[in-house]
């Protein structure tokens, strides 16, 4: 069974009707700062979109596992920044969060970012496909 963990994009599009979540039996989670960045993005909602995004929000939460910032995570979080800042590249802080629990969790990160996970040792990855 594939095991994949959503990046925030891949929820952000689906919501805005320019993306399908796969229809697939696999294993689907998300990371906890993804969690909050869907919370945010709820509580940033101006009054006629908010109750359509509390909604989304809500129902990803209710269904999606939400995986833990742990040690395993932590260290897997340091090897990732050690390496993209030793080569001088730059990467989001939420990104390498989400990569660092996908390598520590044995999950593909499925995102709309091409950039934020690519070349990242250990990391595996695959772009939503568009519709």
């Amino acid at each position: 069974m594939e095991r994949l963990i959503l990046d925030t994009g891949v929820l952000i599009a689906a919501e805005r009707g320019r993306a399908r979540l796969p229809d697939t039996d696999a294993d689907v989670a998300i990371a906890a700062i993804t969690a909050s960045e869907l919370l945010l993005g709820m509580e940033l909602a101006d009054g006629r979109r908010r109750a359509r995004r509390s909604q989304v929000v809500e129902r990803v939460l209710e269904t999606a596992d939400i995986l833990a910032f742990d040690l395993v995570a932590a260290r897997h979080h340091a090897r990732l920044t050690g390496h993209v800042r030793r080569i001088g590249d730059v990467r989001g802080a939420h990104d390498l969060i989400i990569a660092a629990t996908a390598a520590a969790t044995g999950r593909t990160v499925l995102t709309t970012d091409r950039t934020g996970f690519c070349d990242l040792p250990g990391v595996l990855w695959q772009a939503l496909p568009a519709m």
